[in-house]
């Protein structure tokens, strides 16, 4: 185990669900790893930042204010010290091993190695990135896989692809190259690490990118995993709708069931099709479908 000499702290701010991408951001000048927490009761997002105590004061200090600024928003910072074995062991602890499905079993790299008869095993950092299978989202995206995977897609991409549990899911039981990409470099940097940990890294191939706006992203593919949010889902739905294959499936996650007719809505209207909702709790999964004719013409 890899204990840390140097003191450690929490960096706490709670914002509304438009303001999570600004904030995350500004937490990531100064944190090595930032988990994204929703109250429900309030549908305030609760982003949680570890840090070594004062490492990078003054530039975090002014990307808050500046993630302040261009929100609108006063959000206070709230600070915690916490002991580093003591937050080691917590995360082990609230990381136990997880069977979804009837294919995949996702286990911590800090539990002992035995066989998992008949699943597929991926090994997971139990803190680096978001997307543990822990989450309902995370959890929703992969029974959609099973149930999509007779199709064989060929052309594969994981939207926002966190520690890369997608990726590396889809590449494991499908046997295909998968293209693994997301906004932030730590989490580009721990999908590699966990696509390596896991024997896959000939399969996934992470890239950094903003969106659609890596060439590299260029369609069509047969099938597209997009875990984010809610709002940058529909921002993004026409750039979906024109990069999926005639035919292919689009698995959308990271949503409370009350905002499936909102995301819903913005696809149909870029010409796809409602296959299925896979509901885990508060949080659904919608699976779409293009259509083999091609895209139906409309805005976003």
């Amino acid at each position: 185990m890899v204990r840390h000499t140097m003191p450690l702290e929490t960096i706490t701010v709670t914002v509304p669900e438009d303001a999570v991408e600004t904030f995350e951001a500004a937490l990531l000048t100064g944190c090595d790893t930032i988990g994204l927490f929703l109250d429900e009761s309030t549908a305030l997002w609760r982003l949680e930042g570890v840090r070594q105590v004062g490492t990078g004061d003054a530039n975090l200090t002014a990307a808050i204010a500046l993630a302040n600024a261009v929100s609108g928003l006063g959000v206070a910072v709230e600070r915690a010290a916490i002991e580093a074995d003591g937050w080691i062991s917590r995360t082990y602890n609230s990381f136990p091993e997880q069977s979804i499905g009837r294919r995949f079993l996702v286990r911590g790299e800090h539990l002992a190695r035995s066989p998992a008869a008949g699943r597929i095993m991926l090994k997971l950092n139990a803190g680096a990135a978001f997307g543990s299978g822990e989450h309902n989202s995370t959890r929703g995206c992969l029974l959609a896989l099973e149930q999509v995977a007779y199709r064989r897609p060929r052309r594969i991409l994981d939207l926002g692809a966190g520690s890369g549990i997608l990726a590396m899911a889809a590449a494991a039981l499908l046997h295909r190259p998968v293209l693994a990409i997301d906004i932030d470099p730590w989490s580009v940097r721990v999908t590699r690490e966990n696509a390596t940990a896991n024997d896959l890294r000939r399969l996934v191939r992470p890239k950094l990118s903003n969106g659609w706006g890596n060439p590299a992203l260029r369609g069509p593919f047969d099938l597209v995993f997009a875990n984010i949010l809610a709002r940058p889902l529909c921002t993004m739905a026409k750039d979906l709708a024109g990069n999926l294959a005639p035919g292919g499936t689009a698995i959308l996650a990271g949503l409370l069931s009350c905002q499936v007719r909102w995301v819903l809505a913005a696809h149909r209207r870029n010409g796809l099709h409602l296959e299925r909702l896979i509901r885990q709790g508060s949080w659904t999964t919608i699976v779409l479908r293009k259509p083999n004719g091609g895209l139906a013409s409309g805005p976003c």
